[in-house]
């Protein structure tokens, strides 16, 4: 089976700065990341993924130098033009914090590169401190929903991470800027890993979903459930895509964090397992073609 991956990481721990990996460690939502601070380059993910058919990839940025984002896209885009790459990097999603001075210069520097596709920026906000990715509530920023419309003029997407209480305000983003396509990272992250906190989850991703203009890449449920087996995965598999349909959702490894919780195969091979009733053009389109859609490689 052809493989699209649109959620990985690389890290080059030599030559690049990555705070989070590089300076004093810090409480991660997933736990202890010690393994994760070395270099992990395409020839790991290469490595990794040497059992699979992976034709095409996705990098999401990686908590780059906050200082110069755009170096991370500069760094990446060599690699992906490089005999190296094996073909992968198809799509770069970088950094840019739309509350910031300067958000509409970042995209054009950004832009200048051939694989570059869109932005993430962590938005993870949480009563318990220790779940937080943001400093701040930034889908009820004005300045940052305001230059989040620029998107449209370098025709990007947004890759969207946030917690379920989050969604209704993600959702009246969207339908702020309809033409703007949302990607749900994570399967919504869903941190809660009992039967109440699996009903928020669910009901908060069909108000996400309602609107048109999101998607959402199956991944990183390892963070959440480190010791995973295809049947703790598949009641978040089956109803996310029973949500989104099979036309607006993807799967994606996040690796190499999720190789805290498994192998590339492993990830992959519980995908094809938990979808093993689908047709094969349902398959297609979870394993590939959507990925190639939604990030226009």
């Amino acid at each position: 089976m052809k493989i699209v991956d649109p959620h990985h990481h690389l890290w080059d721990l030599e030559n690049n700065y990555y705070p989070w990996l590089c300076d004093e460690m810090g409480q991660a939502v997933f736990g202890d990341y010690t393994p994760l601070r070395k270099s992990y380059l395409i020839s790991d993910l290469l490595a990794d993924a040497a059992d699979l058919e992976l034709i095409k990839s996705v990098h999401l940025q990686a908590e780059y130098d906050p200082s110069d984002p755009v170096g991370e896209t500069r760094w990446l885009q060599s690699i992906a033009d490089s005999d190296a790459s094996g073909g992968l990097i198809n799509g770069i999603v970088g950094y840019c914090n739309f509350a910031l001075d300067g958000a509409e210069q970042l995209l054009e520097q950004h832009c200048a590169h051939k694989n570059f596709r869109g932005v993430r920026h962590l938005l993870n906000i949480h009563d318990d401190p220790a779940y937080n990715y943001a400093d701040q509530d930034y889908l009820n920023n004005a300045k940052w929903t305001e230059n989040y419309g620029l998107l449209d003029k370098f025709n990007l997407s947004y890759d969207l991470q946030i917690y379920y209480p989050q969604m209704a305000d993600a959702a009246r983003l969207a339908a702020r800027y309809p033409q703007i396509q949302v990607i749900l990272n994570h399967t919504g992250m869903p941190h809660e890993r009992n039967e109440a906190g699996f009903k928020a989850w669910q009901a908060a991703m069909k108000t996400l979903a309602a609107q048109d203009n999101v998607a959402v890449k199956i991944s990183g449920l390892g963070m959440i459930d480190h010791n995973w087996t295809v049947a703790s995965l598949q009641p978040y598999v089956l109803e996310t895509i029973a949500i989104f349909g099979v036309e607006r959702a993807m799967f994606a490894s996040n690796f190499p964090v999720d190789k805290l919780f498994s192998s590339y195969k492993a990830l992959w091979d519980a995908f094809d397992e938990i979808t093993k009733t689908f047709s094969d053009a349902e398959r297609h389109a979870l394993f590939c073609s959507n990925a190639e859609k939604f990030y226009r490689i």
